[in-house]
């Protein structure tokens, strides 16, 4: 007997979605020590730490940044487009670069249901 579950995740059709693919215009950078850093690192690494995020910031590379009320890590929300791009900048980091701080990005667009507020229908710009 065949079993409807089994066909449907054999099948490659790609998901229908109800809005419109979006560009990605800025990146969520989730951090999280990856262990606790020592008082001896702390005193080594964050003073080069703040300053680098500090030229990130001027230079327009980070939008905002936050503290989790965990103390576990950084949220940066990233003025870039692409994953890549991303990793790069907090990798360079000097507590990315001693292995202390990782990251989980989100890539963000527009918010797509506001097509259907558009006159037209809710076609997109292609203009743009």
């Amino acid at each position: 007997m065949d079993n409807i579950q089994d066909k449907a995740t054999n099948t490659k059709e790609e998901p229908k979605h109800p809005f419109p693919v979006v560009p990605t215009t800025k990146i969520l950078a989730i951090g999280q020590f990856t262990k606790v850093p020592t008082p001896e690192q702390v005193k080594e690494l964050f003073p080069k730490e703040v300053p680098a995020t500090l030229r990130l910031y001027l230079a327009g590379k980070i939008d905002q940044w936050w503290i989790r009320q965990t103390q576990t890590g950084p949220v940066f929300l990233l003025n870039v487009t692409s994953l890549e791009e991303a990793r790069a900048l907090m990798e360079e980091l000097p507590l990315g670069q001693a292995g202390l701080m990782k990251h989980e990005f989100i890539e963000l667009g527009p918010l797509t249901p506001l097509h259907l507020l558009l006159t037209d229908g809710g076609a997109l710009n292609e203009e743009l």
